[in-house]
């Protein structure tokens, strides 16, 4: 790690965060501040000569920590993704003004989201400073690894076939999601090494795996699997080609925006029961194929603005609470605790996914006579129970955690590659955006037991064995 002061950078952090809130009374200015407020802690704590990075493996073979991968998804999302929705509330549409000759008045709807925008930006400065606060200089290490390349074409089909079968089992959901993550990222550490050391094995079990979950993925009608399985690959694959990745980037991220939206909207199709998800697959492929350049617009700048971005969301809870209703205190916190009973000792559990969305039809996010499932993110549920300030101490609190399970997963497992790639960033995925508090709270306690489950099994099959130093 190099020798630079990390107070000095941590405080360096909350300067935007104070310019913003003094602006407060400007609410469009505070809200570009704010805004690139995170561009400025982005840069700050991944580029500059200040950053604080650990320098036991180059900067481009440990982007899988959490100060550049989850950092960047985290934030890149809760933060830099309302532009669209604020430009929009401008009067602007693609970069084009809709409304000409019409003058713009700032209106309650303006200082809301400006006012989202600030706490998202004080999140994404605690979430950080949370990281900095517990980021050892160097991980040491409490296993070593006594296998090859060849284990993880065991560990890939055994733990995706186990989380697989898994997933026809309601009640072990909980097992089989993490354990079909760790059998991807096996599987695309596996494709990158192939694909490197020109080994056909390597090459057909890691893409053959990955391949069968892009193709569920791109079935399901969900954004996300999707968007996870491009991030994966790209991020296993920038260590051998940094620059061909970074050239793509752009490029990927238009084609993923410009086609998702309408895809999916297509292939929701399938949910009502009146088309096979194949079927809808095909329908989605065929409007791209025919002359509906304005209906695959008006689709994406409705996803850009208000599926992509969640702050229009954050805006409603933002004027709901308090002026409607009162901080939620512990309330929530205490849902989700009850929420890791697993219910065959408590038959009576209440549903989570029931108590979750409460809130969100309170607030009128949401209809309950609507499919949509609305649940919120960490930085709304923490605003929810305590406020501004409780958005600044969860977020430290969530940066602290995201590093400590990094690091330990790093520590037990032998190394970065099968600690942090696939370990961490498998069993812990759902911190890279975070949940509502009934279900993260949920995936960290069972993921935890999972990560040391699988360490204690890898320790007795002598695929790993302890240090003695």
């Amino acid at each position: 790690m190099q020798n630079n002061n990390p107070t000095k950078l941590i405080l360096t952090l909350y300067f935007p965060v104070l310019v913003s809130y003094l602006l407060i009374n400007s609410p469009i200015i505070s809200y570009f501040v704010a805004w690139f407020g995170s561009l400025f802690i982005f840069y700050t704590t991944i580029l500059s000569p200040a950053a604080i990075i650990n320098r036991d493996l180059p900067i481009h073979k440990q982007i899988m920590r959490p100060i550049f991968l989850t950092q960047l998804i985290f934030a890149g999302f809760m933060c830099t993704t309302s532009i669209f929705y604020f430009m929009d509330h401008l009067g602007y549409r693609y970069l084009t003004e809709i409304n000409y000759g019409a003058q713009f008045k700032e209106n309650e709807q303006t200082i809301l989201i400006a006012s989202c925008q600030r706490m998202s930006l004080l999140a994404h400065a605690a979430l950080v400073t949370g990281m900095l606060i517990v980021q050892k200089p160097k991980i040491k290490l409490k296993s070593t690894q006594t296998f090859d390349d060849d284990f993880l074409i065991w560990l890939s089909i055994i733990v995706f076939g186990l989380g697989s079968i898994c997933q026809f089992f309601p009640g072990l959901n909980q097992i089989a999601l993490p354990l079909t993550l760790i059998g991807i990222s096996c599987a695309a550490v596996l494709f990158v090494k192939g694909f490197i050391k020109k080994n056909f094995n390597y090459l057909a079990i890691g893409a053959t795996i990955f391949t069968i979950n892009f193709i569920h993925a791109s079935l399901s009608g969900f954004k996300e699997p999707i968007i996870t399985n491009v991030i994966i690959l790209a991020c296993v694959f920038f260590p051998y080609f940094k620059k061909l990745i970074l050239y793509l980037a752009i490029p990927v991220t238009y084609v993923l925006l410009y086609f998702l939206p309408t895809y999916n909207n297509t292939v929701r199709q399938s949910w009502g029961g009146e088309v096979s998800a194949e079927e809808a697959q095909n329908q989605a492929f065929e409007t791209f194929n025919s002359d509906n350049e304005e209906e695959i617009e008006d689709t994406n700048w409705g996803f850009l603005t208000r599926r992509l971005s969640e702050i229009e969301m954050f805006t409603q809870f933002a004027d709901f609470v308090p002026s409607h209703h009162p901080y939620y205190g512990w309330e929530i916190v205490e849902d989700s605790f009850e929420g890791l009973v697993p219910r065959i000792f408590w038959s009576g559990k209440p549903n989570m996914e029931i108590v979750s969305m409460q809130r969100v039809y309170d607030a009128g996010v949401a209809n309950k006579m609507s499919t949509v499932s609305a649940k919120t993110r960490p930085v709304v549920d923490a605003y929810l129970s305590w406020g501004i300030v409780g958005v600044f101490l969860f977020m430290l609190l969530y940066g602290i955690l995201v590093q400590h399970l990094s690091d330990k997963s790093e520590q037990i497992f032998g190394g970065y590659e099968l600690g942090c790639v696939i370990m961490f960033n498998s069993i812990f995925q759902g911190l890279w955006r975070g949940n509502n508090f009934e279900f993260m709270f949920n995936n960290i306690f069972w993921g935890y037991v999972i990560m040391w489950v699988l360490f204690y099994l890898l320790r007795t099959l002598k695929v790993l064995k302890p240090t003695f130093d």
